[in-house]
């Protein structure tokens, strides 16, 4: 019993400073397929709740709309995704808190031609950015993201499961509670 009250006081010390905050921002997104010559150079929206300290280790989920524009006639449209990562922030006593990331994700892809389903996908993402504080309670995250993405096989038009990777480059405004 005293082993879990210690374990406890330890963690509950750990988070005590740690925030929520939520945060609203836009990147550019491009996207290379590993098995064709498509690619997509699109713009993407991003919501996010995470909880942490800004200068520490944080817990992200985000929501991400992507305005799909392929450069071949696919009928994919709009790609919805929802993510889940883990930020490990520096504190190195200078103005700026840099970070990496690693997580998962998952969505689907909205089909242009009701003739065919949406499509779904899997994620693998890394990255590095900046906090950038403008108060206590607000700051400007810029931020590089890399991913791997697996796309579910097409069983109409038994194409190939296929592959691709994604960068984006974001920018975005938090406020912490």
């Amino acid at each position: 019993m005293k082993k879990i009250l210690l374990l406890s006081l330890l963690l509950s010390s750990l988070y005590s400073d740690a925030k929520i905050y939520l945060g609203v921002g836009a990147a550019n997104y491009t996207e290379n397929s590993k098995d064709s010559d498509i690619s997509n150079n699109s713009n993407m929206v991003k919501l996010k709740a995470g909880y942490g300290v800004r200068s520490a280790y944080a817990v992200e989920l985000s929501v991400d709309y992507v305005d799909n524009k392929p450069t071949n006639n696919t009928p994919w449209k709009a790609k919805y995704g929802f993510n889940v990562e883990v930020i490990k922030s520096f504190d190195f006593n200078i103005y700026i808190n840099p970070f990496i990331k690693i997580g998962f994700g998952a969505g689907i892809i909205d089909n242009r031609d009701n003739n065919l389903l949406s499509k779904t996908y899997g994620s693998f993402n890394t990255g590095a950015g900046l906090f950038i504080p403008i108060s206590k309670h607000f700051d400007i995250e810029m931020s590089y993201t890399h991913s791997d993405i697996s796309y579910e096989k097409d069983n109409i038009l038994h194409e190939f499961n296929q592959t691709s990777y994604t960068n984006s480059y974001y920018i975005g405004v938090n406020t912490r509670f």
